[in-house]
């Protein structure tokens, strides 16, 4: 069955979208005006401009009346599968404590954790499925799930099998990231070398054997690992088939960048702190730097340099980094809008941010990120008081989306 769409006020991102956009690049934003497109199961069939409408046979019409149409979000960094929220450390937040002090009285991570440990499989998928229900619904059309809130062999792999359930169940793009190196167990405290063995010699076959991941990551930061265990662990997770996926820089600057391009890493994530030696490296690779405005937001500390990144040649993407401790979002519109008031991007920028770098992020650059003929239909339609692109970051903190079409 087809579907022709008309009338559409702006159709946003129709460039192929598979490679990624750097400098300048980032500042143009392809739209064509008053336009059509038509899809064919589940594939962009074609677009162009009203005027050159062509006869379309067998065909279901839905004219959007000047409403914006635009590729849907790719979210390429979260930790949507989570046992329960940690409203509790939000107040202590409130009231001063900072991330790594709540870290050390045995907060954060570990406390996810100790409930991820409570809490059965079945439930653990249905509160995800309604998470990622609510995420669709505010327009994202691909998205990456870690683990690393088990800390243990049972806790990793039930996440893990969670987030396998959620790619059988969901009809989007979703992407599994083994993340057992989130943080140091209570047990393994006094003897982290024991810890990694465990993630290498026991729990990386079991994942490979299950191919219950894509990716591996590996929290790379003081009091968590360093760039050598990091470098450990990526080794191992490529001798089995898992490409990294790190996290970096977040508060401090330990090598973990130069480590992760030693590895061929798809994205490094984070990167709140920046040395010029990480500029230079990021800006001869081809790995992703994503940054997470919301999380910076939410715990109050420097964002990422995104705007130097790009007038350094970086190729840069946006994700919510959704989690129960630092980024209690899954709103990538609220994302984008962070991006241009507190990083100073560009609208166009931010949603090629957003959309083709957060794509090749996911490696899912030939299947959505834009609009092309031949990808995934994974589309969104603006709701009608959206007259403009800029204004889908220009009113934050709302969900401008009407319709995602792969939902």
């Amino acid at each position: 069955m087809k579907t022709l769409y008309t009338n559409i006020g702006q159709l946003i991102q129709t460039r192929e979208g598979k490679t990624a956009l750097r400098g300048a690049e980032m500042n143009r934003l392809p739209v064509i005006h008053h336009a059509y497109l038509w899809t064919e199961n589940g594939r962009i069939g074609g677009f162009g401009s009203m005027e050159d409408l062509p006869k379309i046979s067998d065909v279901k019409v839905i004219d959007l009346q000047g409403k914006l149409m635009m590729p849907a979000w790719i979210d390429s960094h979260t930790h949507l599968v989570f046992a329960a929220s940690r409203a509790g450390e939000f107040v202590d937040k409130i009231n001063g404590l900072t991330y790594e002090e709540i870290a050390k009285r045995g907060g954060g991570i570990l406390n996810s954790a100790i409930k991820m440990k409570e809490i059965d499989e079945g439930q653990l998928y249905e509160q995800s499925a309604r998470f990622l229900t609510e995420a669709i619904q505010h327009g994202t059309g691909a998205i990456e799930i870690k683990s690393g809130y088990g800390l243990s062999l049972e806790g990793e792999l039930k996440m893990l099998r969670v987030i396998k359930r959620l790619k059988e169940s969901f009809p989007i793009p979703i992407k599994a990231t083994f993340l057992g190196a989130h943080a140091v167990p209570l047990k393994y405290r006094n003897n982290k070398g024991d810890y990694i063995n465990l993630i290498i010699n026991e729990l990386l076959p079991i994942v490979s054997s299950e191919a219950l991941a894509d990716y591996i990551d590996v929290f790379c930061e003081k009091g968590y690992f360093t760039a050598e265990e990091t470098r450990q662990i990526l080794s191992a997770g490529l001798r089995h088939g898992l490409k990294p996926k790190v996290h970096v820089n977040q508060f401090n600057s330990i090598g973990g960048i130069e480590v992760a391009l030693e590895n061929k890493a798809v994205s490094v994530d984070h990167l709140e702190v920046m040395t010029k030696q990480d500029f230079d490296l990021l800006a001869t690779s081809k790995t992703i730097a994503t940054a997470l405005p919301a999380c910076s937001f939410f715990i109050d500390i420097p964002y990422a340099p995104v705007k130097e990144m790009i007038r350094e040649n970086i190729a840069v993407a946006l994700a919510t980094d959704f989690n129960p401790g630092s980024t209690p979002t899954f709103n990538m519109n609220f994302v984008v809008s962070l991006a241009c008031i507190k990083q100073k991007l560009t609208p166009e920028q931010a949603i090629n941010a957003a959309t083709v770098n957060a794509a090749i992020a996911l490696e899912l650059e030939n299947e959505t990120g834009s609009i092309a003929v031949g990808k995934k239909a994974n589309l969104l339609i603006m709701k009608d008081f959206i007259k403009d692109y800029k204004e889908i970051p220009y009113y934050f903190a709302v969900n401008p989306v009407e319709k995602n079409l792969t939902f």
